[in-house]
């Protein structure tokens, strides 16, 4: 990762920024870039003690600054690979940690200082045997199956067991697991679990807030991946750099010392002596919380420490506002290290800068396991078409005056190798989020109308019906292209429908206007689907030309609730039919909604009171047999 600042122009400031980000780089074994005037490079000296890594004089051509971007991050991943291997060492090197780093080929072990003398061993040189039969039974055959967990699937884990000592005591600890492959090591780390967690946490002092450190933070978390569930916080005070131009860096200071004694209290309440709270960048602190807290507890906490922090603070003769922004993750057992759970968490607290809604936002699994579904979705997507995973179904439209099927809505599915079945709603989600929307609704469109154009005499006179979505309407001679794909295809204009959303049509009025009256000039009708679901506007009745309006189904099955409902959904109906426009209502499941939209001069219906999607073959099934008897 690399961090750029600019402060061509603007040192100070720009220097400003160095000291607020350099804890964050330094923790996440980052670059800091510096892009200076030339009249500055006899200050660099400040920069470099600040934390920057790398600097660019101005003036510099584009190839020289992405060539430097290209060192940068080298550097970058260099210092991370070093940061890593530190960590290792430090598994076994920090003074009183109980640890131990096994070689699996060779079935030796090294156990730390602290171990040793836990123990009463001669030496820090041990079998793994030996080191296995320092637990009882029980805990013994605990410890071999943790073993083959992690040398099955590689992920850390844990378990527990009681650990000996040489005064012949004994305490209930926690054994964290993690494997090393590439260098053919695993280590293992006991936390007791009636330790204070902050003197495990091993790590220094912030020397500002008195809180702990970031290398404290770091340490806490790492004694705990692949053992319980516990809470990562990332709380932030935004825009703290400007209290510290507008007012000086001693009240800046003030204020984060005052912080510091507001937010500790509240942390310790709830985790009390599982938890940490730590100061590790400018007014970034990382909060952890152990044990078998509610995720809506946790929630609560943030949202007191916000509202704690967001009291007016007295420092001095000044009486400062302040803003925060809060991202909070829960462990997962895939974790495999600080930095990636840290990603997560920085992730999380990005996504709260930006939202409007709260100031508190939490990333729960089932939130991540989403995004990583939808991710892996739109990343399927993009081989779906090729693969033939896109089928087309057709859902009924049947004449409430006849009671035939009159026509058809042509819908897709996807057929997903690992998911199974996935609907239109999901499907088009997916492409909207993969911007992969137009490729998919024009094959959407081909394919149906290539099916129809296919489909027996039992179905010859059947319309069907096709999605336009609001991307479509923005695109050049879609109109022209669309109508000479039909013609393509062989399926008659005369029974093409094009149906266009309400949504889509909210910011482009004008553009779906004059798109639909080249359709309709092109001979084929024009519905507005999914009406009632936005702001309904009669704009698009009066301004677009239009044959059909299809009220969405939560209106057409509101028609059997309330007096008011069913005004609402006789307004509609009349409205349209006074206008000239015949009306097709979705989602009809009841003989009550078809009886009462009958009454109210609905003209067509369609939806599981007479069937779901079908294919070509089921429609002609359901065509001769139609209406039941």
């Amino acid at each position: 990762m690399v961090a750029v600042v600019d402060a061509r122009g603007a040192f100070d400031d720009g220097l400003a920024a160095v000291r607020s980000l350099a804890d964050a780089v330094e923790i996440n074994a980052a670059s800091l870039l510096v892009l200076v005037s030339r009249t500055d490079v006899d200050r660099l000296d400040e920069l470099v003690a600040a934390g920057a890594t790398h600097y660019l004089a101005s003036p510099f051509k584009e190839n020289e600054l992405l060539q430097t971007l290209r060192f940068a991050e080298r550097h970058a991943v260099r210092l991370a690979g070093g940061l890593r291997a530190i960590e290792r060492r430090r598994e076994i090197d920090v003074e009183g940690v109980l640890a131990w780093q096994a070689n699996f080929q060779s079935g030796r072990a090294t156990i730390s200082e602290a171990l040793r003398r836990r123990l009463g061993a001669a030496s820090r040189d041990i079998s793994m045997i030996a080191l296995l039969n320092q637990l009882v039974d029980r805990d013994r055959r605990a410890g071999r199956m943790a073993i083959r967990r992690i040398f099955g699937d590689g992920k850390p884990t844990a378990f527990t067991h009681m650990l000996a000592d040489i005064g012949g005591g004994e305490e209930r600890v926690a054994q964290h697991l993690r494997l090393d492959r590439t260098r053919g090591l695993l280590f293992g780390t006991i936390e007791r679990l009636d330790h204070d967690s902050e003197a495990m946490a091993r790590g220094g002092r912030d020397a500002l807030t008195g809180l702990r450190d970031a290398a404290a933070a770091r340490r806490w978390i790492e004694l705990r991946l692949g053992g319980g569930k516990f809470y990562v916080l990332l709380f932030h005070i935004t825009r703290f750099e400007m209290i510290n131009t507008a007012f000086g860096r001693d009240t800046g200071d003030a204020l984060l010392q005052s912080i510091a004694r507001q937010i500790g209290p509240l942390v310790a309440e709830l985790g009390g002596k599982r938890s940490i709270v730590a100061r590790t960048a400018g007014a970034e602190f990382i909060i952890g919380i152990e044990g078998l807290v509610d995720a809506d507890r946790v929630v609560l906490l943030a949202e007191q420490l916000s509202a704690q922090v967001e009291r007016p603070q007295l420092t001095g003769a000044h009486l400062i506002a302040l803003s925060s922004r809060v991202g909070i993750i829960e462990s997962r057992e895939d974790d495999a290290s600080v930095g990636d759970l840290l990603r997560r968490a920085s992730a999380a607290l990005a996504e709260a800068k930006v939202s409007d809604d709260s100031r508190v936002l939490m990333v729960s699994q089932e939130r991540h396991e989403s995004a990583a579904r939808d991710a892996a979705l739109q990343a399927d997507l993009r081989g779906a078409l090729d693969r033939d995973e896109i089928d087309i179904l057709f859902q009924p439209q049947v004449s409430i005056a006849t009671g035939k099927v009159m026509g058809v809505e042509a819908l897709a599915r996807w057929r997903h190798p690992e998911h199974g079945e996935l609907g239109a709603t999901t499907l088009f989600a997916v492409a909207e989020q993969s911007d992969y929307l137009q490729a998919l609704s024009a094959h959407i469109q081909q394919r149906a109308t290539r099916l129809a154009a296919n489909w027996p005499k039992s179905l010859a006179n059947l319309r069907m019906s096709v999605n336009v979505n609001a991307g479509d309407i923005g695109l050049k001679d879609f109109a022209e292209n669309f109508l000479a794909m039909v013609d393509q295809s062989g399926f008659p204009r005369q029974r093409l429908t094009v149906e266009i959303t309400e949504s889509g049509l909210i910011r482009d009025l004008g553009p779906a206007a004059t798109l639909l009256a080249d359709l309709r000039a092109g001979g084929c009708r024009v519905a507005i689907d999914d009406f009632g679901t936005g702001y309904s506007s009669l704009a698009y009745l009066k301004a677009l030309p239009l044959d059909y309006l299809k009220i969405d189904s939560k209106l057409a099955q509101d028609i059997a609730g309330s007096t008011r409902d069913r005004i609402v959904v006789r307004g509609v109906i009349d409205m349209a039919r006074a206008l000239g426009l015949a009306v097709i209502a979705e989602g009809v499941e009841t003989e009550e909604q078809l009886s009462l939209l009958a009454r109210e001069g609905c003209n067509y219906y369609q939806g599981f009171l007479c069937s779901g999607a079908l294919t070509a073959s089921g429609l002609e099934r359901l065509v001769a047999e139609w209406p039941l008897t």
